[in-house]
């Protein structure tokens, strides 16, 4: 049991890092509501349950990689039913810092440790391993599981207390978002003017508004890619999540609450499954011109 790892949760972030965790040796144990995700782990080499709770009884560590907040609150509740103490429960996705450590407490009286430990890099880094791993939790429960972070990303944080991992994470995607929305206005601010997407990008690259935000969507922009590598849908519940934080602890967030009304009209305007970058669609719109469009 000690060898072996559960996983719950197989979609474009998780099935890439539970591949990664396979491949560096561990044994693992996979569940996912949809059974073409884990018949595609089964076949990678991976055992399968048919529920979080029994996977934590055939585990030492189970991992939580899910979308939104209740459902990971289910996950992790499935795993405490079926854990024993000492039990490591690790919740890799990016919920809600408060809803997170009242689980701690829940787990704690139970003798189960909790970690959060979210991830950026996006579907490309999960698929190469190279991952940022952001920790919180207790120190002796990060040092039992830096082998598997470290199989699954390139660069590993213990941040401090439980939550401290999630809260970096937030804002990390804050800085991301807001700069994809002011990308988006550039981008159709300077077609609007007359010039060249190709050239404007170009330009950026090498002088003081270069960023990786813009390398990331940019050209995705440009080229009309919105395959998603995190979806509208997700930039608009990370930025609730954002602002919930901000508001609890009385900190101002302007430009969050701003760009998170135009992954809304995204969303609303039937974008939410493609890729963030798909904002600047909502902002084509409102100015009437579209990247790369003949000017007549």
């Amino acid at each position: 049991m000690a060898d072996k790892i559960g996983f719950v949760g197989l979609g474009a972030m998780g099935g890439p890092m539970a591949r990664n965790l396979l491949k560096a040796g561990f044994g693992l144990v996979v569940h996912d509501i949809d059974p073409r995700k884990v018949q595609a782990l089964s076949e990678a080499g991976a055992e399968v349950a048919h529920a979080p709770e029994a996977i934590a009884r055939q585990c030492a560590h189970s991992i939580c990689m899910v979308e939104t907040t209740a459902q990971a609150e289910s996950v992790i509740r499935g795993f405490a039913a079926g854990a024993a103490p000492g039990h490591i429960v690790i919740c890799m996705s990016t919920v809600d810092v408060t809803a997170l450590r009242a689980l701690g407490e829940e787990l704690s009286a139970k003798g189960i440790m909790l970690l959060d430990a979210p991830v950026s890099g996006g579907t490309k880094g999960a698929a190469a391993g190279t991952l940022s791993v952001i920790c919180g939790g207790p120190s002796e429960a990060f040092a039992a599981c830096e082998a598997m972070f470290r199989a699954m990303g390139a660069n590993v944080f213990h941040m401090g207390d439980l939550g401290t991992g999630l809260a970096m994470k937030l804002i990390n995607n804050m800085l991301l978002q807001i700069q994809v929305v002011a990308i988006a206005e550039g981008m159709v601010l300077g077609a609007k003017a007359g010039l060249d997407a190709e050239r404007v990008i170009e330009v950026l690259r090498v002088s003081t508004g270069r960023s990786e935000a813009l390398e990331r969507s940019g050209p995705r922009m440009m080229a009309r890619d919105f395959s998603p590598s995190g979806t509208t849908d997700i930039s608009y519940k990370d930025q609730e999540l954002q602002t919930a934080l901000a508001k609890a602890l009385g900190v101002p967030m302007m430009l969050a609450n701003v760009s998170q009304q135009f992954y809304q009209m995204a969303r609303t305007a039937g974008y939410g499954k493609e890729d963030g970058s798909a904002v600047v669609k909502v902002i084509e719109g409102l100015a009437g011109v579209t990247l790369g469009a003949k000017r007549g």
